[in-house]
């Protein structure tokens, strides 16, 4: 049998009923993002998918070039121009597209356009684009004013 209580007061989580409920926080929220699913912020395992399909890619393109050799750094080459050219145009790598993320600009503007480029050279020295911030941002988006959001 429950035991009683003596106080008779309602249990509100150890807050008063004047305090207000806290604020739901999650990345994206200030940029009008939503919560999960579709136009939320992609997490970084999603990121580092679509980064792992666009490497092997780009590692067969330069590979029709240089057999029976391996590329070697034109894989890298062709990584970079695959990268700048379908963010700039389209917003999204073919290994985004593959696994439902894309490049957003956090400004409503349709193109990456030329930012796809410092986005590019900061992606390749990894580290700028594993820092996250609370938004799930870069430093390489802060810096082109991107944000990587679900399209599915």
């Amino acid at each position: 049998m429950p035991a009683s209580r003596p106080d008779k007061t309602p249990r509100t989580g150890g807050r008063s009923s004047s305090e207000p409920a806290p604020v739901e926080q999650y990345p994206g929220k200030r940029w009008g993002l939503s919560a999960t699913g579709r136009g939320s912020v992609a997490p970084l395992g999603l990121r580092a998918g679509a980064f792992v399909i666009d490497i092997a890619l780009s590692f067969l393109v330069a590979w029709l070039f240089t057999s029976p050799d391996l590329p070697q750094n034109w894989s890298l080459v062709v990584w970079a121009v695959l990268t700048v050219l379908t963010v700039g145009l389209f917003g999204f790598t073919p290994g985004q597209g593959a696994v439902g993320i894309r490049v957003a600009r956090v400004d409503a503007r349709m193109f990456v356009g030329l930012f796809a480029v410092p986005r590019t050279v900061l992606t390749f020295l990894v580290i700028p684009a594993v820092w996250l911030d609370e938004d799930g941002r870069g430093l390489h988006d802060k810096l082109c004013r991107t944000i990587v959001v679900r399209t599915r």
